[in-house]
């Protein structure tokens, strides 16, 4: 297997794109680096708790910027699994594999609820602030519209499929992705 794959994952809250980055980081060897992992690691270096840090995102893009040039740099390292909302953009030609995580709203908040333990009412209602602060953030900062797919090699609804099932659809897009970089590095 070739281990120098940069592999990007994103995705809804709730669609499960934390637990299949972490299983493809497993099953093909490879570094796991979330975007979340960065903003905690930035809170820490600069003495923020979550909800200043948070906060703080709507109108000072210092700590976007920090997330971004990290991801940039785990992207140039190689040999690597990124994990966030905006994380395909940041890599961008450097990702071989671009993954997209999809599910309905009622699904979404039924898992965000289980792993929370808060009701559904209130994920949702969370969930839904939270997109749209973002979206909103990811458009004025970057020019970026969230719910442009285009740049993903697949937007996968994990609604109806197991865990395992999406892993599975997941590993053999990225087998053939490798199989194929490393026949074009041979020739």
């Amino acid at each position: 297997m070739n281990n120098s794959l940069v592999i990007a994952v994103s995705g809804l809250h709730g669609a499960g794109r934390s637990t299949q980055a972490r299983m493809i980081a497993s099953a093909f060897n490879l570094r796991y680096v979330s975007a979340g992992s960065l903003f905690r690691e930035y809170c820490k270096q600069e003495h923020l708790n979550l909800a200043e840090a948070s906060e703080k995102l709507k109108n000072d893009p210092k700590l976007d910027n920090y997330i971004d040039s990290r991801t940039k740099e785990e992207a140039l390292k190689g040999s690597v699994v990124l994990e966030g909302d905006l994380v395909a953009w940041m890599a961008g030609e450097l990702a071989e594999v671009k993954i997209f995580l999809t599910a309905s709203d009622k699904v979404r908040f039924k898992r965000l609820a289980k792993r929370e333990g808060k009701s559904i009412e209130e994920v949702a209602r969370e969930t839904l602030q939270r997109e749209a602060n973002d979206r909103l953030r990811y458009s004025q900062f970057y020019g970026i519209e969230f719910q442009n797919l285009n740049i993903y090699d697949i937007v996968l609804n994990t609604d109806r499929l197991p865990t395992d099932s999406v892993f599975r659809v997941l590993k053999t897009l990225i087998d053939e992705y490798a199989k194929l970089k490393t026949k074009q590095s041979s020739e």
